[in-house]
């Protein structure tokens, strides 16, 4: 993973960690362990989910630069349909109060998206990869 790649990822997951401890504790305040729980669980799959989905968006760019804006359409729209069969799934479990743990992923969802975008207006990517200059020009005279 290339510098860019994994500051990108701890700009937005550090964020979506802090949202989610803060989301277990209120969930834990008012809904008790089960909401803390659901919460902490809620935080940890959106943590999962958008970090696999920008690891393969990196690579994507990489070796596949031409399919990079196709890929990243499908993969966000892959990850809000898997995010919503993870609520399908969990909607009657007993594991944990489930409706801290749809909220705290509809709240972590949304800051990650919002620390990603806010960490790739603040990144300083080259989109022109700079020639050696030195050399060309001496060959070219």
């Amino acid at each position: 993973m290339q510098s860019n790649d994994a500051r990108m990822l701890l700009h937005c997951a550090v964020p979506t960690a802090v949202a989610g401890v803060v989301a277990a504790a209120i969930s834990g305040v008012f809904a008790g362990g089960k909401g803390a729980i659901g919460g902490a669980a809620g935080a940890l799959v959106v943590i999962l989910f958008m970090g696999l989905g920008l690891y393969v968006l990196q690579r994507t760019a990489r070796s596949l630069p031409h399919l990079f804006q196709a890929m990243g359409l499908l993969l966000y729209t892959t990850q809000i349909l898997l995010l919503f069969v993870v609520l399908v799934v969990f909607r009657d479990t007993t594991l944990f109060d489930t409706e801290t743990f749809a909220f705290t992923l509809l709240g972590s969802t949304i800051v990650w998206v919002a620390a990603q975008g806010r960490a790739h207006m603040k990144a300083k990517i080259l989109y022109v990869e700079p020639s050696s200059g030195g050399s060309e020009k001496a060959s070219a005279t």
